[in-house]
């Protein structure tokens, strides 16, 4: 029997809209049995989606989002199976963490001098308390009438030369595989398909995971393709990289990415979770596949 893996979602703790718990729940009517939660630049979210797992019959895997500046640009790394305390893993978490409240208000800041007041606190209160993301500023903006839906505030506002725009400074690449190592998990490239690049540049980056000991890839994404499935498939095999299949489930609104809804892996990959031993965690209701 086929088991439903997703190995990327995100909760209130960074910047979805479900609380961990709210989060599992959602996971297990949807007929996931192995989650992983990966917020970003943080594991506040582990201790309480685990409990929560318990009771619902799921296997939650302990995961993390990091933040990555690599070649002038922004890429992702999502950590599987990592210790939440780590402490070599939240040291650095922390670091971003602290970047990214700083860009927040930056970001608030630029806004303002474009004439849009308030963002920053706007954006803060969505947040909940938790980390602010771009993604907080987005849903700010469409909520006050300014931009019909959360991409487009990206395009108008927040990306490269637009008033909101702040470059990142991320961890290096061999910071954050070295993190999620030294935290006993498998470092994985996220939705590499998102990515701005040319061929030639996403092997290079490829080449450069790999050289690091880098784990896998994210074939399988919400944000992907049926092509990209079958590109990063061959990229995954090319590298000897193992694949992954996430959502990148941030919350219910969205009616494009809901939680476990993902082809298999294509033909001839190697799942990121061939070798992982779930027996004791909680009971798998199918046979892994």
């Amino acid at each position: 029997m086929f088991c439903v893996y997703d190995l990327h979602s995100h909760s209130t703790a960074s910047d979805g809209t479900l609380s961990p718990r709210a989060l599992v729940q959602r996971a297990a009517e949807a007929g996931v049995e192995v989650l992983a939660l990966t917020d970003h630049d943080t594991t506040a979210g582990i201790d309480e989606a685990s409990e929560a797992a318990q009771s619902c019959g799921l296997v939650l895997i302990p995961g993390v989002e990091v933040s990555v500046s690599w070649n002038r640009q922004t890429v992702h790394l999502v950590g599987l199976n990592v210790d939440p305390h780590d402490p070599k893993l939240n040291d650095g978490l922390q670091r971003l963490r602290e970047f990214r409240e700083w860009r927040a208000v930056e970001i608030g800041s630029r806004l303002h001098k474009a004439g849009i007041s308030g963002a920053y606190e706007g954006a803060r209160a969505l947040a909940e308390g938790s980390l602010v993301s771009r993604t907080h500023f987005a849903r700010f903006l469409v909520r006050s009438g300014r931009v019909e839906d959360e991409r487009k505030v990206f395009k108008r506002f927040l990306v490269s030369g637009k008033p909101g725009h702040v470059p990142g400074e991320w961890a290096s690449l061999e910071e954050a595989v070295g993190w999620i190592h030294g935290a006993g998990g498998q470092a994985v490239i996220a939705h590499p398909a998102r990515y701005r690049m040319t061929r030639s540049k996403l092997r290079q980056l490829l080449k450069t995971f790999v050289a690091l000991q880098g784990d896998a890839l994210e074939v399988v994404s919400g944000s992907h393709s049926r092509d990209d499935y079958i590109n990063m498939a061959k990229h995954a095999k090319d590298f000897d990289l193992m694949a992954s299949a996430g959502s990148d489930f941030h919350c219910p609104e969205n009616p494009w990415i809901e939680l476990g809804r993902l082809p298999r892996l294509p033909e001839g990959c190697k799942p990121v979770w061939q070798n992982w031993n779930l027996t004791g965690q909680t009971e798998v209701r199918s046979q892994l596949g």
